[in-house]
């Protein structure tokens, strides 16, 4: 584990925020591949920063139920900052009155920006469950909320598994941003990918089971997996994904 870097910098914060750069990167370019590079899209992007930081805070409100220990010192729950994320979005182009959608913008940007930070949660926190397989990661058995680290078990690098998923989405993601027919539809696909692939790599990860066998973040994802396939059957059935089953499109 590596919680801090040369100067004392937090070795977390520090890959969050490069994540955040590489996003925006990406996403500034990617708004000037598709000439849609405004003030209202700049609007946008900050509310995805602000509503981002306040879901990452207030989510982890559902552990502790300590409104000053949440927004002093709780987790940066992922799930709770893209769901902030996304409502803030909505809010910025509600005040604005901005109504195109820019999704398909976000999409390719979050997920190179969820690799790169994802780096820091590797270097800084519980790894997963205990595994045999070859691949298994050690850590050091300091390391806060981590049974296998302090049995000296070799454990799931499940935070490679995510670095990894995040990586092929935004190669994936480039290859059908052209491919994709509705406007909106590139960033269901991430979102659905996402959730189904969350909630498999959550039986890898070290969070505290609650009920059932599942963890949190899976209950938290479980309505959330109904409302994906109800979503993309709709889009199959509409035709938005001819482009990338090899189907002809109609012009």
């Amino acid at each position: 584990m590596v919680p801090h870097l040369i100067f004392g910098i937090p070795t977390h914060g520090l890959f969050v925020a490069l994540g955040v750069v590489a996003a925006s990167v990406v996403f500034v370019l990617e708004c000037r591949r598709r000439n849609a590079l405004r003030e209202e899209s700049l609007v946008a992007v900050t509310g995805a920063l602000v509503g981002g930081a306040l879901g990452m805070r207030l989510s982890s409100l559902a552990q502790t139920l300590d409104p000053y220990e949440s927004w002093m010192f709780g987790a940066r729950s992922v799930l709770g900052g893209l769901l902030g994320a996304y409502l803030g979005v909505l809010i910025a182009k509600k005040i604005i009155g901005y109504k195109e959608r820019t999704g398909d913008l976000f999409a390719p940007a979050v997920a190179l920006g969820m690799a790169v930070g994802r780096i820091g949660c590797h270097l800084t926190e519980a790894p997963g469950r205990p595994t045999e397989l070859p691949w298994g990661v050690h850590a050091p058995g300091t390391v806060p909320s981590c049974p296998g680290c302090a049995s000296g078990a070799a454990m799931h690098p499940s935070f490679l598994y995510e670095i990894a998923f995040q990586l092929a989405a935004f190669a994936a993601l480039l290859w059908a941003r052209n491919r994709v027919s509705a406007p909106g539809e590139l960033f269901t696909l991430y979102v659905c990918a996402y959730a189904i692939f969350r909630f498999a790599v959550e039986f890898t990860r070290a969070n505290e089971t609650v009920w059932l066998d599942l963890t949190r973040p899976q209950w938290f994802l479980l309505p959330g997996l109904v409302l994906v396939a109800v979503r993309l059957g709709l889009g199959y059935r509409r035709g938005h994904y001819d482009g990338l089953l090899g189907r002809k499109v109609p012009a």
